[in-house]
């Protein structure tokens, strides 16, 4: 059966761990998603060989990455894509910085009931010596 790249990228990136250590492995933790190489044989046989942790985030809790993937997924669509013809990479990342800043005050969230998050933060805070605040359904 040929060797699948998922697997072989992983144990790459084990085997760059091991070299960057100086071969010292003690305490190594590698890190991998729920891939195909978590399951690979190769991948399992040559962690226990070089007696190296395996570390995943379990599935649908905080260290679950989906959140992160959606919001990275979501700049590149509103931002990396859109605009495009980037000149290098300080152009980038102050587009980067505009964007952010942009999503953290400026967009309209569902959550917030489609208001900016900055609005919904200062509403929520001068209502909390109120006792409580309703914004379009969604309670605070």
């Amino acid at each position: 059966m040929a060797d699948h790249l998922g697997t072989d990228l992983a144990l790459d990136a084990l085997e760059m761990a091991i070299w960057a250590r100086g071969g010292v492995i003690d305490d190594l933790v590698h890190h991998s998603d729920r891939g195909v190489q978590y399951t690979s044989i190769r991948y399992a046989e040559r962690l226990d060989q070089v007696g190296a942790a395996r570390s995943v985030g379990s599935k649908g809790d905080s260290y679950d990455n989906a959140a992160a993937e959606s919001l990275n997924s979501l700049y590149k669509k509103e931002l990396i894509e859109f605009h495009g013809g980037w000149k290098g990479v300080m152009d980038v990342t102050i587009s980067t910085m505009e964007w952010v800043a942009w999503y953290n005050s400026e967009r309209l969230h569902s959550y917030c009931g489609n208001v900016p998050p900055a609005e919904y933060e200062e509403t929520f805070h001068r209502s909390t010596a109120d006792g409580g605040l309703a914004i379009e359904n969604q309670a605070i």
